[in-house]
């Protein structure tokens, strides 16, 4: 209400009087007067009857200017609005009602607490306008696709070391499958993807970018390649082939946009949580995760179209570590001598071949195979020193003395007596 006297009503209630003092006055039957309003005819008659009792006053609401019954009281509010300005200082509205209700049992609905953060001016993360994209649908079954990348990002907070997530998300359920690693490289990927097989099974396909992790920076095939038909293929590509695993790649991180959606979403939520769970270095961090993705997974994921998990079980765990390595070829020498990575190898089986394969295991051990075989070896830390061999100077020539029966001095001498006695050289 407004001053004694005067009555403070909204343009829509000013326009229901108009029409309602019409009804009463006769010049319209109440049945038109609600058509006009838009209301129910027993609402229009109730109206009616309270401004023939109140007057003009009737057509406002009655609950105007009483406190209402849910509203939070001020102690709840300055309690929550004092632990977001500090422990759950940046987080979301959504985030942070998750988090007052789970560790403070209070409970604020997220439209409140966005109201409230703009009434204080408290900073959290707000979503951007997304440019327009085409939508492509979920695959159907679990184990489908998989979406697979990694995020270099500083996710302790200056607590520990910048390192790099690695991710999977399942595109049918959304569920998430991730690991805290030094750097994004092969076996980095390698193990992680052995992570994943023995919890869910080997995935029917996996979508990743065009890292040299994941694809091939070669441009030119050897001829064994050529003669083969073989396509070049990074060692993780090699692997997967072997698995039966199909690779696919994107052509622009839009592409893999559930992937890459998660990670903004972890970057904002999981920091927050390792925060408040003070994690700080790599182990921590994948100790945290094994315990809150079930958790989050609850939260976020989605129920399949179809009931069908298309996951391959993969219980060889030999097999499994023997085909998620990185093997290269290489010659064995004369001496049963093998070189790799500058480094020098003694072979101790006594076999006939030209080529061996070296093997880099995940967990950082490697084997030396030869048809499926394990050799034996050592490897070769210093070399024996050899003696310095004397410069070569430069030969001078010093000349040579003819002896003296040689033809050159007889002619010399047959010249001299010819000149001796005047007669004229021949």
């Amino acid at each position: 209400m407004g001053r004694r006297g005067t009555i403070t009503m909204s343009m829509k209630e000013a326009k229901r009087l108009h029409v309602v003092r019409q009804a009463i006055e006769k010049g319209i039957t109440q049945a038109e007067a609600a058509r006009v309003i838009g209301l129910d005819l027993r609402q229009v008659q109730r109206i009616v009857r309270r401004v023939r009792q109140e007057g003009d006053q009737g057509i406002c609401h009655r609950a105007r200017g009483k406190r209402p019954n849910n509203l939070i009281p001020e102690k709840v509010k300055d309690k929550v609005l004092k632990l977001c300005r500090g422990i759950y200082y940046e987080l979301g509205p959504t985030h942070a009602g998750e988090k007052l209700l789970e560790k403070n049992q209070v409970k604020v609905s997220v439209e409140t607490l966005r109201t409230w953060f703009i009434e204080e001016g408290l900073p959290y993360r707000k979503r951007k306008k997304r440019p327009h994209r085409q939508w492509r649908e979920r695959k159907s079954c679990r184990g489908e696709m998989v979406q697979l990348d990694g995020s270099h990002h500083d996710w302790f907070e200056g607590r520990g070391p910048v390192c790099v997530l690695m991710a999977y998300v399942d595109d049918a359920t959304g569920e998430v499958f991730a690991r805290f690693y030094e750097y994004e490289g092969t076996i980095p990927a390698m193990d992680s993807f052995k992570r994943y097989i023995r919890r869910y099974g080997v995935p029917q396909s996996v979508y990743l970018d065009r890292h040299s992790t994941y694809k091939s920076t070669e441009h030119y095939q050897t001829i064994e390649d050529q003669l083969e038909d073989r396509q070049l293929m990074s060692h993780f590509e090699k692997s997967l082939q072997e698995l039966g695993v199909k690779v696919i790649h994107a052509y622009s991180p839009q592409a893999k946009g559930r992937v890459e959606r998660l990670f903004g979403t972890f970057q904002d939520r999981v920091i927050k949580e390792m925060r408040l769970a003070g994690v700080k270095n790599r182990e921590e961090g994948n100790t945290f995760l094994e315990a809150y993705l079930p958790k989050y997974n609850r939260r976020f994921g989605v129920a399949p179209a179809k009931e069908a998990d298309l996951h391959r079980p993969f219980k060889d765990r030999k097999e499994l570590d023997r085909i998620l390595s990185i093997r290269n070829k290489r010659a064995l020498r004369n001496d049963f001598t093998v070189a790799h990575n500058k480094k020098l190898y003694q072979i101790k089986n006594n076999i006939r071949t030209k080529n061996v394969v070296v093997e880099e295991r995940t967990d950082g051990s490697m084997r030396i195979m030869h048809n499926g075989q394990r050799l034996k070896y050592k490897e070769i830390k210093s070399r024996p020193i050899q003696e310095a061999k004397k410069p070569m100077l430069p030969r001078v020539w010093k000349g040579v003395k003819p002896a003296a029966a040689h033809p050159w001095k007889a002619v010399g001498a047959f010249a001299r007596e010819r000149r001796a006695s005047g007669s004229p050289a021949l």
